[in-house]
């Protein structure tokens, strides 16, 4: 299994995702987005960063690379893919999944640790915990502010397709608790297929038991549950 972490302009989080998947026992490489995605490729990462500055709005320009037409191929020929932060921004932009991120409601770049509540746990990406279950993961970031139509917004909701949502240690979907103002507390989404995710919270920054936490293992270890 090799695992393809795309690398744009701007892109910072793609070594630590190559990191955390090597620590899972994943084998994964940096790809650059010019070189286009390798031949036998068994998922795809997009990293978080900031690829090309943000400009436009954050993830715009990168999901109009060319390698984004082969991810999506991929991704429609059942790829797995995930894609985290700037990567959510980008999967987004490009189509893989409903939505928007956009900028924070407290209009600050915010870094801090996050509790989330898994919300459907019959997916390959939250299959190591249960449903209910209240994980910490860090965030870092500007235009995190997940944005929907409201129909759309129910049909996720009605489709099971949220994946976590922003809570307090206890669980509870709270406004406090909700640190950038998403729509409904959202930090993670399937797209149409559920080899398809995107969220907000960095899960390879919990991954090093000496680094953050265990407790974004389960989510890069989706990676390794889809057959």
């Amino acid at each position: 299994m090799t695992i393809a972490v795309i690398q744009f302009g701007g892109s910072n989080c793609d070594r630590d995702a190559v990191r955390a998947l090597a620590h899972l026992g994943i084998d994964a490489e940096r790809v650059w987005h010019e070189d286009g995605l390798p031949e036998e490729v068994s998922g795809i990462m997009l990293p978080g960063g900031f690829s090309y500055g943000d400009y436009l709005r954050a993830g715009a320009m990168a999901a109009r690379s060319p390698i984004m037409n082969e991810v999506r191929e991929a991704a429609d020929d059942g790829v797995p893919l995930l894609g985290v932060c700037n990567g959510a921004q980008v999967g987004c932009e490009s189509g893989l999944t409903d939505g928007v991120f956009t900028t924070n409601e407290s209009a600050r770049f915010q870094c801090e640790h996050v509790f989330l509540r898994v919300e459907n746990a019959e997916t390959p990406w939250t299959r190591a915990y249960d449903e209910g279950d209240v994980i910490e993961i860090p965030i870092a970031h500007g235009e995190g502010r997940f944005e929907i139509t409201d129909e759309k917004y129910d049909a996720l909701v009605d489709d099971d397709r949220v994946l976590f949502r922003y809570c307090d240690a206890e669980g509870n979907v709270t406004d406090d608790a909700n640190p950038n103002g998403s729509t409904g507390n959202v930090a993670g989404i399937l797209g149409a297929r559920e080899t398809v995710a995107v969220l907000m919270p960095h899960p390879e920054r919990a991954t090093l038991p000496d680094v953050g936490g265990t407790d974004g293992q389960g989510i890069l270890r989706g990676f390794t549950s889809i057959e």
